[in-house]
């Protein structure tokens, strides 16, 4: 039953209360790390005018759950998050949804994933999918995609991490955004090392092709920033 398979954490409850929020980008974790690798997915909670991106949201969930991978998503049921979502469960895949509270109404929490996380800001909303995520794939979105996506970039930029950062540009959607990195970096302002690491592609199996090849060649180790420990008191 739903009931039985829905677990609600609270940070106040469960983990110790950090001073700031770098605190919980390095320390912040409310459960083990499922034993497969888990893809962490920023998309919309619409669900777009064509619908190239309901069905790749749709095949993204599937093909996520036929690789015996894990999911980790922001909670919602609407839009192409809902969607995705539901097309990870039917396969069988483990599906961790995380969401602040200040949005448990707007956005609808999903109620049948495997785990469901409640956060109190969106900052702790973020560290937790990066805690769980091996990989991150972008699809199709607004605002609080590109902010989630182009953090976790950031992060991989000050060499927090090393996971692969993935925009899936289907029907040119992200044209705009990729013409706008190279303006930034032909002006001095990303250096071509910076924009690397953001890897696109336009199809479902080649983003995940590219995780996998990542994972392959380099297995994934916590990294060791002593600057952040030392900025945190760790």
């Amino acid at each position: 039953m739903i009931g039985e398979r829905l677990h609600f954490f609270h940070r106040e409850k469960l983990s110790k209360v950090h001073r700031d929020d770098l605190a919980v980008l390095v320390n912040f974790s409310l459960m083990p790390k499922p034993n497969q690798s888990c893809i962490c997915v920023f998309c919309g909670s619409a669900d777009g005018v064509d619908p190239i991106y309901a069905h790749t949201a749709k095949e993204l969930g599937q093909r996520i759950a036929a690789s015996g991978m894990g999911l980790v998503y922001g909670g919602a049921t609407m839009g192409l998050m809902g969607i995705l979502a539901d097309a990870a469960l039917a396969g069988g895949a483990e599906v961790i949804g995380v969401m602040p509270d200040v949005l448990m109404d707007r956005e609808i929490a999903h109620r049948g994933v495997t785990h469901f996380h409640v956060v109190k800001t969106m900052h702790e909303r973020k560290a937790l999918m990066y805690e769980h995520a091996d990989a991150f794939i972008a699809l199709p979105g607004g605002y609080g995609t590109l902010d989630e996506f182009i953090e976790i970039v950031t992060w991989a930029l000050l060499k927090i991490h090393q996971k692969p950062c993935i925009l899936i540009n289907m029907n040119g959607y992200y044209d705009g955004f990729l013409a706008f990195l190279d303006h930034a970096m032909s002006q001095g302002f990303i250096k071509s090392e910076a924009r690397k690491l953001i890897q696109v592609t336009r199809d479902v199996e080649a983003a995940l092709a590219i995780a996998q090849s990542h994972w392959e060649a380099q297995p994934i180790k916590a990294p060791v920033d002593a600057k952040l420990d030392e900025l945190i008191g760790r």
